[in-house]
């Protein structure tokens, strides 16, 4: 979080390369908001792709073709800034990118969507420690507080239609894990992405992650059953995991995790259930329960303690460093 008792985001960040463009400090957050809006509505399809597309498959396609658009999109900025070190911190921040993936996708053939969508949200709690670790950002009590607040609304979101006996099987552990990947991921990108392009460190993920999903997917899966992209339907499944949920979502993941901490920035991801609640709303017609509205209270309460009270206890903090020294000055 920010505030005085914590590395600012950008303190530890250098100063942007020649020729990039700097953004307003909101803008990077708002990427994180959207691409958690945008993952809120694809849990409904990777559910429903998973099903006919075999996990590592999945993995292997959706990361290795997004690559490959995200490459020809931007082909001048990465052919700019591609070098040794960010095709190395690419390939290595691409293993856990796949593994993440891989842990998740299989998580959902053997565990409910609410479940996997709370205990994947738990890497928001993993996160701040796991940059303790890697980057030195010691965790404050607005991370722990926000923490707290931040996974019991999820919960409450997830289990909206009533809480159920949480049983840890083959897919609660193996999602867990994920989740474990992820705020690993999250944790590594904020470090090696100092002093790189962010999309230029995506394209190199993808494409590492998408080798990885392949060659597992063949050894472990054998081949799939292609004719099953020819159905319309399942088409636009993988098109919308492709382009929007890897392409663009994970993209503003990372452009958003290079300009902001750690620990906000799993934050701002883990708003993540509650678009997938508003969507469901609006395209599925289901209904608010009061435990989505507790929940959505208690996230929102999250990122307030993350973001707005330590903004507050910085300025009341320079307002008594200002009176102390009008102080000194008076009697002096």
């Amino acid at each position: 979080m920010t505030g005085s008792d914590v590395t600012p985001p950008n303190k530890h960040k250098p100063a942007a390369r020649a020729g990039h463009i700097a953004l307003p400090a909101w803008s990077y957050k708002a990427m994180l908001v959207l691409a958690a809006a945008i993952w809120g509505l694809g849990t409904v399809v990777v559910k429903d792709t998973v099903d006919a597309l075999p996990p590592l498959w999945l993995v292997g396609i959706r990361f290795f073709f997004s690559g490959l658009i995200l490459l020809a999109v931007c082909f001048k900025i990465i052919r700019t800034n591609i070098d040794r070190e960010s095709i190395v911190a690419g390939i290595f921040l691409g293993v856990f990118l796949a593994a993440s993936y891989a842990c998740n996708t299989a998580g959902l053939t053997d565990t409910t969507a609410a479940k996997s969508s709370f205990l994947t949200s738990t890497y928001c709690a993993f996160v701040p420690f796991f940059a303790w670790a890697i980057s030195r950002i010691r965790p404050t009590r607005y991370n722990l507080a926000a923490v707290v607040l931040c996974i019991a609304g999820v919960g409450f979101v997830s289990f909206s239609d009533g809480f159920e006996t949480l049983s840890f099987g083959y897919g609660e552990i193996i999602t867990i894990v994920s989740a474990a990947f992820l705020a690993l991921h999250i944790a590594f990108t904020a470090k090696l992405s100092d002093g790189r392009d962010a999309l230029t460190l995506t394209v190199v993920q993808f494409l590492t992650s998408g080798v990885i999903g392949c060659i597992a997917g063949f050894l472990f899966e054998g081949m799939p059953d292609w004719n099953m992209l020819a159905e319309p339907a399942m088409l636009g499944n993988v098109a919308y995991i492709v382009v929007f949920a890897s392409c663009i979502a994970l993209s503003l993941q990372n452009i958003g995790v290079a300009h902001v901490a750690p620990a906000p920035a799993a934050l701002f991801l883990a708003t993540e259930s509650v678009f997938g609640v508003i969507f469901s709303m609006a395209f599925l017609g289901e209904t608010v329960t009061t435990l989505m509205v507790i929940g959505f209270v208690l996230i929102g309460a999250g990122i307030v303690v993350s973001e707005a009270l330590p903004i507050k206890k910085k300025h009341l903090d320079a307002n008594d460093v200002s009176r102390e020294e009008l102080r000194a000055s008076e009697e002096g």
